[in-house]
């Protein structure tokens, strides 16, 4: 059985494996990166450590919300280091069963394909599951 920690972007529900997540938390104060590639939202200080920021909107081809959006973190490890990606909304953990984990639907935007690492169906709602390595890459 995998289990994910879920969330929304744009009204689609999306999840990374429980593993992989440290925490999800209200989204801090960032500090902008001088000449960031797109999808790099900033700097954030957690308790200390400077942790690089990813807005998965542009990543996924959704349109950036406005600056004063309300978004919450879902900080993860990348390669050894701490990494934060802003998400719209936090869901739940969910348990699936490995019989309803399939590939990413033919219909997926080629830019965004690589991005995804499989979907589930769930309570009729289609949960797509992100590759985080590739999701967080700056």
């Amino acid at each position: 059985m995998s289990s994910y920690v879920t969330f929304m972007i744009d009204g689609g529900l999306y999840g990374i494996d429980v593993q992989r997540v440290q925490e999800a938390l209200r989204a801090h104060a960032r500090t902008r990166v001088p000449l960031a590639p797109d999808g790099v939202s900033g700097l954030v200080n957690l308790r200390g450590q400077v942790v690089l920021t990813v807005d998965l909107r542009p990543r996924l081809g959704i349109a950036p919300l406005p600056d004063d959006a309300e978004q919450m973190m879902v900080v993860v490890q990348v390669g050894g280091e701490t990494v934060s990606m802003l998400v719209d909304e936090i869901g739940d953990v969910v348990d699936v069963e490995p019989e309803r984990v399939e590939a990413p639907p033919d219909t997926l935007d080629a830019a965004i394909r690589p991005l995804i690492r499989s979907a589930c169906t769930l309570d009729g709602q289609l949960l797509l599951v992100l590759d985080v390595d590739e999701a967080a890459a700056a």
